[in-house]
């Protein structure tokens, strides 16, 4: 680990509660693991992964008011939960120093999502959704799935995500709609992969 990603593991166990923190454990692990599999820059999954959540506990005012101080995308707003993201990057730019922008966007689009991601930002959106600590109908075919084809699992953990939604009578970003119909004509386009899912390791 770097001292870098041990300063935001710090942050990270300081500002969130035990169950947030073992969650962003869990993220940490599987987007290393995804990035070691599919020959991408460990580092900087392990950094988006420390600091992804870091905003995620705190009020909704208080994210509300940092966001209008700080550059946000078009519409987050409008959905205060999404603001964690921005807000975490935000953070990580000012308070840490992280000017890879490839590292800031995963952090930024974690929760919603959106169209043309970099191979970084579905790492760190799937290992989000699939995290050891996660549990619904579905996720075990997911973890299955994003170590063949990070595609197929983007859309999926897009669709699950807006089901999840609906059932709760809750709001859907037009970002995570537009996300998925663009990765559902992209996986339909393509030819169909099978890959062993490999052991997860610690993140060392």
């Amino acid at each position: 680990m770097t001292e870098l990603a041990l300063q935001l593991q710090r942050a990270a166990r300081k500002a969130l509660s035990d169950r947030r923190f073992r969650h962003v454990q869990g993220v940490v692990e599987t987007a290393v693991t995804l990035a070691r599999h599919y020959h991408l820059p460990e580092e900087k999954a392990e950094l988006a992964g420390w600091l992804h959540d870091l905003a995620r506990e705190w009020p909704a005012e208080r994210l509300a008011q940092e966001a209008e101080q700080i550059e946000v995308p078009s519409g987050f707003a409008t959905i205060p939960m999404l603001l964690h993201g921005p807000v975490a990057a935000h953070m990580g730019r000012v308070e840490y120093g992280i000017l890879d922008e490839d590292v800031l966007n995963a952090v930024i689009y974690h929760t919603s999502g959106r169209m043309a991601m970099s191979e970084l930002e579905k790492i760190l959106f799937i290992a989000d959704a699939v995290e050891p600590g996660r549990s619904y109908p579905g996720v075990d075919s997911i973890r299955q799935l994003a170590f063949s084809d990070l595609d197929s699992a983007v859309l999926r953990c897009l669709e699950s995500s807006i089901l999840y939604l609906l059932e709760r009578g809750e709001p859907i970003f037009p970002l995570t709609v537009m996300a998925r119909n663009e990765y559902l004509m992209y996986t339909n386009s393509k030819p169909k992969t099978t890959a062993a899912m490999p052991k997860q390791g610690a993140v060392e």
